[in-house]
């Protein structure tokens, strides 16, 4: 982590003390947390089988603190941002069970309308894919008005001129003409920079961006981040990030969960993952990362770039045991046979691996 990045970091608890981890919650527990998730658990039920996208997952996320949920495509990523925005598709999709507390209010237990006016005025998300988020046919200043003229009153001057500087904020040149454009005459980096408009255009309490910098190049990817982060100092927004790049991770987390197959498997700060990861699964995704030795071919010979074997197993049949053991170097008939419990294997750092032991003699050998 950068000194910057320490600075924003958030304490387990003021005063030097612990935090005390909410009823039910399992996973590090922050002071005076802002978002708070319990046991969530969100269930497809389809023809070939419940398939258990999100089952049981909890944490707690700080003002002004990012949290990076990181896993291989078909983890239970994305499904849990659209699970904390109520956005499932039912049916097939449905949220059977967990808390999603916001502040004193259980987004889960909301009705619908109410619920409504908490998205983009409280919580917010950047999607995935602007291009097919954004509405082809509306203008970009239509859209970020929209969500303006919901949640706020102002008359018509007052909007056009909060409308432009959302886009100015956000770094658009000739933003007041932007806002006259369609999604298809902008770029793929200014429609991402629309989207982060509309998402903070209330300045939510709570930001949630899904691959925020997907399909952009790498010095767009870095302009996006940098802004997200420049944001999110100015409005204290607590951010969670979903990713599967770490390199996004170690420039803009504090903490980091890495999810399986729906489940949590660890969670520890970005410092402590990144230096003592004690999942097989994590340390899998670490080696697959693409090191610059061996991208000028040095060393070749007797490194190569690692690859996790197999593939996430479906989600409506997963194996007996641990549901990482058919990828797993270090599976036994115990990882087979039972589930291993999700528990502090160290201080503020957690796993669900029968052999996080050796993980760690091995840190310390």
């Amino acid at each position: 982590m950068s000194q910057s990045q320490a600075l924003q970091a958030t304490p387990l608890a003021a005063n030097g003390g612990e935090a005390k981890p909410a009823e039910g919650l399992t996973g590090i527990a922050v002071a005076n947390p802002l978002l708070t998730v319990e046991d969530l658990k969100t269930y497809f039920f389809t023809r070939n089988g419940t398939v258990k996208a999100v089952d049981g997952v909890s944490f707690q996320i700080a003002r002004g603190e990012t949290l990076a949920i990181v896993g291989e495509s078909g983890c239970g990523k994305s499904m849990t941002a659209l699970s904390l925005m109520r956005l499932i598709a039912d049916p097939p999709g449905r949220i059977v069970g967990g808390a999603v507390t916001l502040e004193d209010v259980d987004l889960l237990k909301l009705p619908e309308d109410e619920m409504r006016a908490m998205r983009g005025r409280d919580i917010s998300m950047i999607f995935q894919e602007p291009m097919t988020s954004l509405n082809p046919v509306m203008t970009i200043g239509k859209q970020i008005g929209e969500v303006l003229t919901m949640h706020q009153s102002m008359s018509r001057d007052e909007l056009q001129k909060k409308i432009v500087e959302m886009l100015a904020l956000v770094r658009i040149p000739e933003p007041a003409q932007r806002a006259k454009e369609y999604p298809h005459q902008l770029s793929g980096g200014m429609r991402q920079r629309a989207m982060i408009a509309m998402a903070l255009a209330c300045s939510p309490k709570v930001l949630l961006a899904d691959e925020p910098t997907t399909a952009l190049d790498v010095t767009i990817q870095a302009q996006i981040l940098d802004l997200i982060a420049e944001l999110q100092r100015k409005l204290g927004t607590a951010v969670v990030l979903i990713t599967h790049d770490l390199g996004v991770v170690a420039e803009m987390a504090q903490r980091v969960i890495v999810m399986y197959a729906g489940r949590k498997v660890e969670e520890a700060s970005a410092e402590e993952l990144f230096g003592n990861p004690l999942h097989p699964y994590t340390v899998g995704l670490m080696a697959s990362i693409p090191r610059l030795g061996l991208m000028r071919g040095e060393g070749a010979d007797v490194e190569r770039l690692q690859e996790i074997p197999g593939i996430v197993p479906p989600l409506y049949s997963l194996p007996k045991g641990c549901v990482f053991a058919p990828r797993c170097p270090r599976a036994d008939d115990k990882c087979t046979a039972e589930y291993p419990p999700y528990e502090e294997k160290r201080g503020g750092h957690w796993a669900a691996c029968w052999h996080t032991d050796a993980a760690k003699d091995r840190a310390h050998g």
